[in-house]
């Protein structure tokens, strides 16, 4: 303990090389191992394949997440050249990459134990291909952005501290850092953004740190103005995003659900209540207090519009934040009459080992588990065109595996007759969670639709996008005939045809029905229409 209390250890150093080997645990098998949420992984390399067949998000497709969300998945696809390994590829980017404000942040503002602990933690959650709150055996890149979202929060709320020490171009760093990272919450998902710009805004009451927040929130405006320009769907984005608000609530789930997420996260919030109870007996400043509070309601309004039961970040780096206050307080206490102040600062440092080591211990489990699985080619291969680099792995996941494994079949059921049919250009749209069969034929994606059609989730009876809207391009349609089948269930494949059926019935005719599918394709004289319409919700 008290050799990792030198301030000689190299921080930016030791998590430079945790982020490369998380980066290259991800990318090196070349392959991608999921034991859950096959429709949600197939929904983000189908928005990698719009994008890299020129489609803008929000623009082209309504989605109630960020840019980001998709160019990131067609940067790995890009740079792996396979969709079935884009998603390691992206993820092993977005790794370094927030690495490097990660280095400055926890380096210069918490003591070198602190920040190895909070470095390690937040690079973990960014890199582990699982979904937070979640057994280690659960595989997926679904809900990727929530831990983007987690660990760039996580890191920004630590720059409430001052540095330890002043050194050369702190406050451009600072100002670089913070942009960035808001940047990336804003065009990943927009309800970290929003709580990062608050952040920012109440870091405006430390008088002596507005020399970095002004011209940081001076250059997330021109940044943002610049990114309008070149995207032209901000309005877009706005609306889709209160589309989804409108459909899942502003709190999100039963009044059940909503004591599920307290009660799921009360070790954290006990915690974090004793760290804060410890400095604030110190420094009695209310400003730290309310930090805390901010930290504590924020961290739980985005965890409960997330799918995600543990794992609110923002009480570790409150936490972190204690502890360093803790630190430096007890470091103004002169040597001789320190004898009771080590076992203080001591207690400090071992509370927040056991705040942060058992999640560093899981997702450290759950990364090296989808390295040897995908090394040695666990489970089976999607073996469908452009996916055969995507296996589907049964590691102790049954249920999870027969759902998926009947859905599997029925894709390869839908694509085998789609191509018995012959597409020649033609644009498919599958009313179902996801719509994969563009990017697995080839084929151009529609456009105006919303790729991700989840009942209570993305739309409902009363917000939803219309039909003239969601249909405009599609010249096939694909209806699911057994919701069973899927993660398709009665109650949403009901909800999706009493929305869209009557224009179905109207602009399209009946051409082929399998064991899985009803295939429709559009009648002469209803063609498509060119372009996406408004995105105003109905």
């Amino acid at each position: 303990m008290i050799a990792l209390s030198d301030r000689r250890i190299p921080v930016g150093a030791f998590l430079l090389v945790v982020a490369a080997t998380c980066a290259l645990l991800l990318s090196l098998p070349g392959q991608t191992v999921t034991t859950r949420y096959l429709t949600d992984l197939l929904l983000i390399l189908d928005g990698a394949y719009r994008v890299t067949a020129g489609q803008i998000p929000n623009q082209d497709f309504h989605t109630p997440l960020g840019p980001l969300a998709y160019y990131l998945p067609a940067a790995g696809y890009v740079l792996s050249g396979s969709l079935g390994s884009a998603m390691p590829a992206a993820m092993a980017l977005v790794t370094l990459a927030l690495s490097i404000p990660m280095l400055h942040v926890l380096g210069s503002r918490l003591h070198p134990f602190i920040a190895l602990l909070l470095g390690v933690f937040l690079l973990m959650i960014l890199a582990v291909p699982i979904n937070l709150g979640e057994g280690i055996t659960a595989l997926t890149f679904a809900k990727f952005y929530n831990r983007i979202g987690w660990a760039a929060l996580g890191t920004l709320l630590v720059m409430y501290l001052r540095p330890r020490q002043l050194r050369g171009r702190q406050d451009l760093l600072d100002i670089l850092c913070a942009a960035a990272l808001t940047l990336a919450m804003l065009y990943t998902k927009l309800t970290y953004g929003i709580v990062a710009v608050s952040f920012l805004v109440f870091m405006l009451t430390d008088r002596q740190q507005r020399r970095w927040v002004l011209p940081a929130l001076g250059l997330i405006v021109v940044s943002c103005l610049a990114i309008e320009i070149i995207w032209q769907s901000s309005l877009f984005y706005l609306n889709d995003l209160w589309l989804a608000l409108d459909v899942g609530g502003r709190l999100r789930g039963t009044w059940g659900q909503i004591a599920d997420h307290i009660l799921v996260n009360m070790t954290d919030y006990v915690l974090l209540g004793l760290f804060a109870s410890l400095s604030l007996s110190r420094t009695r400043s209310v400003r730290e207090g309310f930090f805390y509070l901010f930290c504590a309601v924020t961290g739980f309004l985005i965890v409960n519009q997330n799918f995600q039961a543990w794992g609110i970040i923002a009480l570790h780096a409150a936490a972190a934040v204690a502890a360093e206050t803790i630190l430096r307080q007890e470091e103004k206490i002169e040597p001789d009459a320190r004898a009771g102040a080590w076992s203080t600062s001591t207690g400090t440092r071992l509370l927040f080992v056991a705040l942060v080591l058992p999640t560093i211990v899981h997702c450290s489990a759950a990364l090296g588990l989808h390295m040897i699985s995908a090394s040695t080619r666990a489970g089976q291969s999607l073996d469908l065109p452009h996916l055969e680099r995507i296996r589907l792995a049964n590691l102790w996941t049954w249920g999870d595996y027969g759902t998926a494994n009947r859905y599997l079949t029925a894709l390869r059921d839908g694509v085998e007759a789609l191509s018995e049919i012959g597409l020649d250009g033609r644009k498919v749209l599958a009313l179902d969670r996801s719509n994969p069969f563009p990017m697995i034929l080839g084929a151009p994606p529609p456009s105006g639709d919303l790729p991700w059609l989840q009942w209570e989730r993305t739309l409902n009876a009363a917000a939803f996008i219309p039909a003239e809207t969601l249909l405009a391009e599609a010249d096939v349609v694909m209806e699911p005939r057994f919701p069973d089948r899927s993660f398709t269930e009665n109650s949403e494949l009901s909800g999706l045809s009493a929305l869209y059926g009557s224009y179905i019935a109207s602009h399209f005719e009946n051409v082929r029905e399998t064991d899985h599918w009803r295939i429709r394709r559009r009648r002469l004289g209803a063609e498509p229409k060119v372009g996406m319409n408004s995105a105003d919700p109905s």
